[in-house]
């Protein structure tokens, strides 16, 4: 296999970035960020073999913003601070974070992020057999609920809950019904994540109480 080049993966990726921050994911082509950079799309194959692999590193420069939790510290404060390390990075880039749903984590960044969970879930007593499992089920209620957060799907949108509601008789929605208050009243997005991320701290306790 050719050895690819280095020097100038940095700036490569910064380019991708910033395609993808203007235009999107489905913008991103060997030919596009070639051209962001005054290059040819065969210069550019030089850094990356292909797209895919340009995409693998994009998404390990993202991780590699989420800072890693101090050494030695107690489990939950660990998972806890990278969650809201990856909240903070989806925060700033929106368009690029539907990467992480649908590439595995195969670069550097990536395994030193995932190994930190590992070995907060084993220090938690968690069984080895379990530990894959729930880190799967962490890094995805993390990824699926910032990705709702900065995407809009928590919002309003065009109608408000009790304009929602209207759509239809009472009859057909006893649960919005019933819920009425709650759902019209305001939902604090900051106080829903650290009570959704307690909520994944009593499955990890569940697992280790077994």
């Amino acid at each position: 296999m050719r050895k690819l080049k280095d020097a100038r993966r940095p700036e490569i990726l910064d380019a991708t970035l910033e395609i993808v921050a203007e235009r999107g994911l489905d913008a991103i082509s060997m030919r596009s960020v070639a051209q962001r950079l005054g290059l040819t799309p065969m210069a550019l194959y030089g850094y990356f073999r292909s797209k895919e692999e340009l995409l693998d590193a994009v998404l390990g420069r993202l991780l590699t913003e989420v800072p890693l939790p101090p050494e030695g510290a107690p489990w939950r404060e660990v998972l806890t601070h990278l969650a809201y390390g990856m909240r903070a990075v989806a925060q700033r880039h929106p368009t690029v974070l539907p990467l992480v749903l649908t590439r595995p984590g195969i670069s550097p960044g990536a395994l030193r992020l995932i190994d930190r969970i590992y070995q907060a879930l084993l220090t938690a007593g968690v069984p080895p057999g379990e530990v894959p499992r729930l880190e799967r089920s962490l890094s995805t209620f993390v990824i699926g609920h910032v990705l709702s957060e900065v995407s809009g799907r928590f919002s309003l949108g065009t109608l408000d809950p009790s304009a929602r509601r209207a759509q239809l008789p009472p009859e057909e929605l006893p649960g919005h019904d019933a819920l009425a208050a709650v759902l019209d009243g305001p939902v604090d997005s900051e106080a829903e994540f650290r009570a959704n991320l307690d909520d994944v701290f009593v499955m990890v306790e569940s697992r280790v109480a077994r």
